[in-house]
């Protein structure tokens, strides 16, 4: 006995979708240049090999069942999966890979990063396109260990990994703040570490998947809420459930309104030189190279690092 992938064949779904289409089995084998008895056995091949019924036979027409109905709808998806996957399968053979991975630092603005996905969609590429929130040591790793094919916001020397390419996206500084109801809001000289180390730390993830991490700013005994993202950091932030180090672009919009208060620290500013990073291997796919070449932009990166909101 034949089994349901012997039977439900591209050929074999048009066929159905013709049968209802014209209403009856005599149309449709005239349609189809058939006989209506091979038609008649096509179709009970296909009940059989599904152990339903797709026609109610009492009918003069040719009137689905249920199962028929529903074998339709389904058909009509597959049948454009296949159109689809023949279509990107012929543009995949122009250089177009057929997915490409980036890794994103929290550093990096997500309303710019979306700007740019959609331009590289109005080119109708084949390539899907897969955004991975990555934090510190994370957003390297993804790229080293294959699960990413491009990286923005990386910390990394020039040249110091094999197979690595990189070139800087900019300069990214760092500001202290708390939301005005915290108590290290008031007062106006630069905060010791003992005044910032009552107060519970803010800090982001590393999203590393082996190791330890990194750690910024945190202070030995000092109380912690860790959160998976700089989002989630600045959120936590501006409840007042916590201090610490924000990415001065990210804050601004919150300093000007006073819904975020900086103080001066003791100790040195941090300032963080993020790059962007990609593997090298020959000649980039046509999608990395579109990548690469909107990031040649220095309006651009300025805009990665600094619009992070609309």
């Amino acid at each position: 006995m034949q089994t349901p992938r012997d039977v439900l064949t591209p050929e074999a779904l048009a066929m159905l979708q013709t049968i209802a289409k014209t209403g009856s089995f005599a149309a449709a084998a005239r349609a189809l240049g058939l006989v209506p008895s091979a038609l008649t056995y096509r179709v009970r091949q296909i009940e059989d090999a599904l152990d339903v019924l797709l026609f109610d036979r009492s009918s003069r027409q040719a009137q689905m069942t249920e199962a028929g109905a529903e074998l339709l709808r389904e058909s009509s998806r597959l049948l454009q999966d296949i159109d689809a996957v023949a279509n990107r399968v012929k543009r995949v053979a122009t250089g177009w890979e057929p997915q490409l991975t980036i890794a994103a630092d929290g550093l990096v603005a997500r309303p710019v990063l979306m700007e740019l996905a959609c331009a590289f969609f109005e080119q109708n590429p084949p390539t899907r396109v897969r955004i991975r929130d990555e934090t510190l040591s994370g957003t390297l790793e993804a790229l080293t260990s294959g699960q990413a094919d491009l990286a923005l916001g990386v910390s990394l020397e020039p040249g110091n990994i094999g197979g690595i390419q990189s070139l800087p996206l900019g300069s990214v500084s760092f500001v202290f703040a708390v939301a005005p109801h915290h108590p290290l809001a008031q007062g106006d000289g630069p905060l010791s570490d003992d005044e910032i180390r009552l107060h519970r730390a803010i800090a982001v993830a590393d999203s590393i998947q082996r190791g330890g991490g990194l750690t910024f700013g945190l202070l030995g005994g000092q109380d912690v809420f860790t959160v998976p993202t700089m989002q989630s950091k600045l959120d936590a932030q501006l409840r007042g459930f916590g201090c610490g180090f924000l990415p001065e672009p990210m804050a601004r919009p919150y300093v000007e309104t006073g819904r975020l208060v900086v103080r001066r620290v003791a100790r040195a500013s941090r300032q963080a030189n993020p790059r962007y990073a990609w593997r090298f291997g020959g000649k980039p796919g046509r999608a990395l190279q579109w990548w690469l070449d909107q990031l040649q932009s220095p309006i651009t990166r300025l805009a990665l690092l600094e619009r992070h909101h609309h």
